[in-house]
């Protein structure tokens, strides 16, 4: 396994910031609004980003790096809200594929996820990429680490009822608003990918005062796994 130049996009400022920092010399450059650093880190050609939030800027970003900048692969690295309730804060997900929970055509006869008249709406993370991460993070954090559905929606969710409702109906393990929109393109893309989560609050009622107080952290902790991962390459 072996990539030119590898994509790794974030959505907020704490999640790219320790990549950033950890970058030789990367040059800067703007497009449609979003700055993107090429350099290398860990050895390794890397094209960073912070996306924004939600899926429109996720989808943007990741044509962007295909397009533009000519990435062979792409990590989405960050926080989520743990849906699976085996789940603790500061726990990994990485995903084996990505749906979109907002995504509801119910009214019409299809299935809660389903987007009409495509050949699938379910998006399956590359498999070499997966285990690389997926043995990066069991190294540094074992115990603490599932491979697993993540679920994205343009939603903050903060509701008991709503979390036992994605795990029930819809399999996930974690829920965020941007890793199935970077799943999309890439798929359309036939472009590698994999999404790495690390849990910053239980996406319940103390979703919001979670957030904010386990988001550097778990930011840290993602960070770590893609330095990890990046090192094996």
């Amino acid at each position: 396994m072996a990539y030119s130049k590898i994509g790794v996009i974030g959505a907020m400022k704490e999640e790219i910031e320790l990549f950033h920092g950890h970058m030789q010399q990367p040059a800067e450059s703007v497009k449609a609004g979003i700055t993107f650093f090429e350099g290398e880190f860990q050895g390794k050609p890397i094209v960073l980003c912070k996306s924004g939030v939600g899926k429109v800027n996720a989808a943007v970003t990741t044509q962007l790096l295909i397009d533009t900048f000519g990435v062979e692969a792409i990590v989405f690295t960050g926080v989520a809200g743990a849906v699976d309730p085996s789940l603790e804060v500061g726990d990994i997900v990485v995903s084996t594929e990505c749906l979109q929970h907002d995504m509801d055509v119910t009214a019409l006869g299809f299935p809660r996820g389903t987007i009409p008249y495509e050949d699938t709406s379910l998006f399956v993370a590359d498999e070499a990429l997966r285990v690389l991460a997926m043995e990066a993070a069991g190294e540094l954090f074992p115990g603490r680490v599932k491979a697993g559905r993540v679920l994205s929606g343009d939603q903050f969710i903060a509701s008991r009822e709503t979390v036992g409702r994605l795990y029930r109906e819809l399999g996930g393990s974690c829920t965020e608003m941007e890793g199935a929109a970077v799943a999309q393109v890439c798929s359309m893309n036939r472009l590698p990918f994999v999404v790495i989560r690390s849990m910053s609050d239980k996406a319940d009622g103390s979703a919001h005062v979670n957030f904010a107080e386990f988001t550097v952290q778990a930011s840290e902790h993602s960070y770590r796994i893609v330095e990890q991962m990046l090192r094996r390459l």
